[in-house]
């Protein structure tokens, strides 16, 4: 209902406040109102309309509304629900999202009805509670969408226990590992990004609704039941701290932002080995782009969006913590608009990220023969020759670490591949570096430089043998279903607390 008049002088007050005698300037409601009702209008709704069915049942359940005005009150709000965002008009000169949807409400329900609604409550603890049930809902979608990540880097995992590749580290070939064992260590990784991700939620389960604008209220309300009809566990126990915190989306901001940092590193191997001149992975035509000019480009398109990605989100959380350092422990608009702009973009690009990142391990497709080979010729099972003279000939690992770097290095003086390395060049290089030969078989050190034997000999806890791959990965799928249960209880008890408060509301809608 616009209840614009024009004072004595001509002018026309305020939309939204008597204590205002000017409209607002033009300016602020071309560049502040208009800009984020149209970006937050239409993402909020569902939320505001939550709240305040949630609100209204408590008031009438308190008795601080009777029940032919809260059943008023709640047909409205059904009709405006129904309609969606879009049949409310919305005016900048009214400010924001809620003096629009009051508006609404006030039209539809009548002025007297539509105004009492605001009774015990201010935009301040409506905000923060919008920004948290808004914020649950995209941290549940990111974590079902590392659920998945984890099922399917897990299958993958499964396939290839026993494809043997080069570990690398400085990007210099190190020691054998197989495909299967990488993409367990990526699996045990994902976790941890899903459990930062819930301990995020668990901060955020309590509902600021009662704070008011920093102080509570004198009305007898009943904090828990909005709290219930909404899905939280609990309040926020102090209406300050309800009010100028969001420390729940710094959080959450900080677990998405480790996790977009670690996928791009995940990226940035496969950018690294589907090159030719690796060739250890390739990726089909569908996750690739082209080039205009070159014909015979197929460009990592994916994997370069998601090593951005790691940089991009680390700006969003900074850009936020910035702006929240300066403000004052209350609710502003610095503090608790500006700050959170980059909160709903870094959880929509995160999500974006784990879908892709699924996308890229499921259609990552392992060259074995190119792999096998570099691992047998690209000296990474040299530190397996090492073990072996410390094992057979007694030495010390380091004279053991000097005599393999001396083969090494005639090896590459030869232009010799690993597996060309024979015990006579073994013996030459342990008469340089401790005066006597060692006398390996042949066999002794064909068998250590077997990148195949290697792997498979590396029992100890962590090491990448199948026989320990397999076993882990049976306590990793009981661990992924688990979290699946986790999740859909998570999952169920917000779906069932908003069918409840649709019900109530329903039913009181009805008794008009």
């Amino acid at each position: 209902m616009d209840t614009t008049t024009t004072d004595a002088t001509g002018n026309a007050p305020s939309k939204v406040s008597r204590r205002l005698q000017q409209a607002t300037a033009p300016e602020v409601c071309e560049l502040i109102y208009l800009p984020r009702l149209n970006r937050d209008f239409g993402s909020g709704f569902r939320y505001l309309s939550d709240i305040n069915q949630a609100h209204l049942l408590m008031l009438h359940a308190a008795g601080l509304v009777p029940r032919p005005m809260a059943a008023r009150i709640a047909r409205a709000l059904e009709q405006m629900e129904h309609a969606g965002p879009d049949a409310v008009p919305l005016d900048p000169a009214r400010e924001d999202a809620y003096f629009n949807y009051e508006a609404q409400l006030m039209q539809t329900a009548g002025a007297d009805a539509g105004g009492r609604l605001h009774v015990a409550r201010s935009r301040n603890d409506i905000l923060a509670t919008l920004d948290r049930l808004r914020a649950r809902d995209a941290g549940l979608a990111l974590l079902e969408a590392i659920q998945d990540l984890r099922t399917t880097t897990l299958n993958m995992a499964q396939q290839h226990v026993d494809t043997v590749m080069p570990g690398y580290t400085h990007l210099q070939a190190a020691q054998p590992i197989t495909y299967g064992y990488y993409l367990v260590g990526l699996a045990d990784a994902f976790a941890r990004d899903a459990e930062r991700l819930l301990r995020a939620l668990d901060t955020l389960d309590a509902c600021p609704l009662g704070a008011g604008a920093l102080a509570g209220t004198a009305f007898p309300i009943r904090r828990e039941e909005t709290a219930r009809l909404l899905g939280f566990s609990r309040c926020v126990a102090n209406g300050l701290d309800a009010v100028a915190s969001r420390d729940f989306a710094w959080e959450m901001m900080s677990a998405m932002t480790i996790a977009a940092v670690g996928w791009s590193r995940v990226a940035q191997d496969y950018f690294v080995w589907c090159t030719p001149e690796f060739g250890l992975i390739d990726f089909p035509d569908s996750v690739a782009g082209t080039s205009s000019i070159m014909p015979q480009k197929k460009n990592p398109v994916v994997l370069e969006y998601l090593k951005g990605k790691g940089a991009h989100l680390t700006g969003l959380l900074t850009a936020a913590l910035s702006t929240i350092k300066g403000t004052n422990f209350s609710h502003t608009g610095d503090g608790n608009r500006e700050s959170m702009r980059g909160f709903w973009e870094c959880a929509d690009e995160c999500l974006r990220s784990a879908k892709l990142l699924t996308l890229v391990i499921g259609s990552a497709t392992p060259l074995r023969d190119n792999m096998l080979l570099r691992a047998r010729r690209d000296f990474s099972a040299a530190t397996d020759l090492a073990d072996a003279l410390v094992r057979e000939a007694d030495l010390s690992f380091r004279e053991a670490h000097h005599i393999v770097g001396a083969v090494v290095r005639q090896a590459l003086d030869a232009r010799l591949p690993a597996d060309g390395i024979t015990t006579e060049m073994v013996d030459i290089a342990a008469r340089e570096q401790i005066g006597r030969a060692i006398g390996l078989s042949d066999e002794a050190v064909q068998r250590c430089l077997d990148p195949v034997q290697g792997v498979s000999a590396r029992m100890a806890s962590g090491g990448p043998s199948p026989a320990l791959v397999r076993t882990r990965l049976v306590a990793m799928r009981a661990e992924l279903e688990a979290a699946g249960a986790n999740l859909e209880a998570r999952r169920g008890a917000v779906a069932s607390a908003r069918e409840t408060l649709k019900r109530e509301n329903a039913a009181l809608a009805a008794a008009l």
